[in-house]
């Protein structure tokens, strides 16, 4: 089961059925503008990254090897995640919940960012989830990921890319991982795991990274996230 509080907790907006995809490699600030972009325009948001992230925490927890297609499909089917907007969460960002624990920060680290990876590759597990994504994104959605703008919505309303040098996004990772206290790898390590997870998301048969031929390339390497949110904002209202 997943399912967004966003969608029970607040009423239409007049951009209700509206879909705008923002994919790209890790680090390039997706989720950030993503959420900014949502708010704007009333719009849950469609986290997809997020999905495969709680898919592969709960199979290294259930002791299901992120090998094993089949075995991921079937957690991925019967896990029961709830995302919660920030508009309702008491944190004020958007949380992940799997049953009554969150595990917005337990996603996040880098040993699960790899398990996502790899999870995201598995045939059996991205046909388990396609039709999920869609379903949240029934009513409208602001979604960020690697293919949305080519798999899960080909035909949505406004594509966008968004992208950044190696360098940059493995900076930002690095600053967001020590934020986040504990321990952290160097930014040396930063960069290898990012260009080793590049060199995956982009070389996988299945729903490689790609930018889809009508999407908008958004390059935020030295764009603050308000020139980012602004660019985005003002392309949707301009088509």
């Amino acid at each position: 089961m997943v399912r967004s509080m966003s969608e029970d907790a607040t009423p239409p907006s007049k951009h209700h059925g509206l879909i705008v995809v923002i994919d790209g490699p890790a680090g390039a600030g997706k989720s950030t503008v993503a959420r900014r972009v949502a708010q704007a325009l009333e719009l849950p948001v469609l986290d997809t990254g997020a999905i495969y992230r709680t898919v592969a925490l709960a199979g290294d927890r259930a002791g299901v090897p992120w090998t094993d297609g089949e075995g991921l499909a079937a957690l991925a089917s019967t896990m029961p995640l709830v995302f919660v907007a920030a508009s309702v969460a008491r944190s004020g960002r958007q949380e992940v919940w799997l049953g009554d624990e969150e595990v917005t920060d337990a996603i996040r680290t880098p040993h699960v960012s790899d398990g996502a990876s790899r999870v995201s590759s598995l045939p059996p597990v991205r046909a388990a989830l396609l039709d999920l994504q869609r379903k949240l994104g029934t009513s409208g959605c602001v979604g960020e990921g690697r293919d949305l703008g080519t798999v899960v919505f080909p035909a949505a309303d406004h594509k966008f890319f968004l992208t950044a040098s190696t360098k940059v996004r493995a900076e930002r990772r690095h600053r967001e991982l020590v934020s986040r206290g504990g321990d952290v790898p160097s930014l040396a390590e930063v960069l290898a795991a990012m260009n080793e997870r590049d060199a995956r998301d982009s070389g996988r048969e299945v729903a490689p990274l790609a930018r889809a031929d009508d999407a908008r390339e958004v390059d935020s390497s030295g764009a603050t996230i308000d020139e980012v949110v602004a660019e985005i904002l003002r392309h949707v209202d301009e088509t």
